[in-house]
């Protein structure tokens, strides 16, 4: 059995802790908010023992073999580096850090302690996203350009319920994160070129609402990310493949060809949830005693690229 520690309840926290109930062998033991109330509010509805508002509290738990940091962005690189130095394998949200330099000091924490540090770059395991990559792998596709469209409502700091939240997201760290990992992963190549503009800064929130990424791969694969807070609907992020064999749309877990006709991916993986996915990953890499796939090191480039856009953007601005 293992037994984790969540720290963050809000709605992401309670994803992962909905798809931990479909996992055998695992059990939360210590639930880790922001106000003692909520915490003990969510650990009530899933049947957690334990709830606080010190990360520390938890970690102090003799019976916690693993942490699930869903916690606000500016948090994680400290919070990771806290869990992994106490002993206790780690699952950070996406993104890992909010600077180079933070990420890199995750990953050096990682090769000092040796436990498990994994990043939660769910694309990884989105079944619509595995189907292309096994294709790929195989010999069956090769990516000519991805197209991706991640647009959101966030006029002010909302959360995916549409609570209020402590923090304010970020385009290029959390949002863009993604598509930078998943373009570098799908292809299988570097990034050698990108390239990045933004829009005017929303002074309520301090951050600019919309941005456009252009990146290029070794072999010269194209990739083209357009980035909104001030999209009112459809919200998400679509992703098109732009292949030799075909066209492919994902959007999320479900997968559709260019001509919009639904692919069955369901026998790509035991789950059609890539959230579920990505913590039988973790908790498999533990049992396991192996990197998994999104460990720090794997996505590291991913901060690189993202740390060389930041610079872009502010000598524009």
């Amino acid at each position: 059995m293992i037994k984790v520690a969540l720290a963050g309840a809000g709605a992401f926290g309670q994803k992962h802790l909905d798809a931990i109930k479909l996992i055998e062998g695992v059990e939360v033991v210590s639930l880790v908010g922001r106000r003692l109330e909520q915490a003990r509010k969510v650990a009530d509805d899933y049947g957690i023992s334990h709830a606080t508002i010190e990360l520390g509290d938890a970690l102090e738990r003799p019976e916690v073999d693993a942490v699930i940091l869903c916690t606000p962005t500016q948090m994680h690189a400290a919070q990771a580096i806290e869990c992994m130095k106490a002993g206790k394998h780690v699952q950070v949200e996406i993104p890992l850090a909010d600077s180079w330099v933070d990420a890199q000091s995750v990953a050096e924490t990682q090769r000092e302690t040796g436990v498990v540090c994994m990043v939660g770059h769910t694309r990884r395991f989105n079944p619509s996203h595995q189907w292309i990559n096994k294709r790929i792998r195989a010999g069956e596709l090769s990516i000519q350009q991805m197209d991706v469209q991640t647009y959101f409502f966030r006029r002010k700091n909302m959360n995916a319920k549409g609570e209020p939240r402590s923090w304010t997201d970020h385009l290029l760290w959390h949002h863009a994160a993604h598509t930078v990992d998943l373009f570098q992963y799908q292809t299988g190549e570097k990034i050698i070129v990108a390239n990045a503009i933004a829009g005017p800064t929303l002074p309520e929130l301090g951050i600019a609402m919309d941005m456009s990424i252009q990146m290029k791969s070794e072999r010269g694969k194209l990739c083209t990310l357009s980035l909104s807070f001030n999209n009112d609907g459809p919200l998400g992020t679509f992703f098109r493949y732009i292949c030799d064999n075909g066209t492919y749309v994902a959007r999320y877990d479900d997968l559709f060809d260019g001509k919009d006709q639904q692919i069955d991916v369901s026998a790509v993986d035991v789950s059609m949830s890539g959230i579920e996915l990505q913590d039988r990953e973790f908790f498999s890499a533990i049992r396991e005693r192996r990197a998994p796939n999104a460990s720090v090191d794997k996505v590291l480039p991913c901060y690189r690229v993202l740390h060389d856009l930041e610079l872009m953007l502010k000598n524009f601005a």
